[in-house]
């Protein structure tokens, strides 16, 4: 008998100022990299999907990023600055 699955995992990798796309409200959005993994006999084996997305603290709307994408959100939060991915306008301070 051999017993297998999957099992997935949530990482979050930043935590962005942007302006929502869906409300319009500048607002905190998670960055998340979500891996799902095949098991064996309940022992995760390897990743076989990995998925970004941002989801919007204000209204909950989640929006699924590329990596390239991610990673350039990564980069921008670490130097002070953000800018969304299509359809999201970076929060500027009046």
């Amino acid at each position: 008998m051999i017993i297998f699955g999957t099992k997935g995992y949530l990482y979050q990798l930043a935590i962005l100022t942007l302006v929502c796309a869906r409300c319009g409200n500048p607002a905190a959005h998670t960055l998340r990299k979500r891996v799902t993994k095949f098991t064996l006999f309940f022992v995760p084996l390897f990743p076989f999907s990995t998925k970004y997305t941002t989801q919007c603290t204000f209204c909950g709307a989640e929006q699924q990023v590329t990596r390239e994408q991610a990673e350039q959100l990564q980069a921008q939060e670490a130097g002070g600055e953000a800018y969304g991915p299509a359809g999201q306008q970076p929060y500027q301070r009046p």
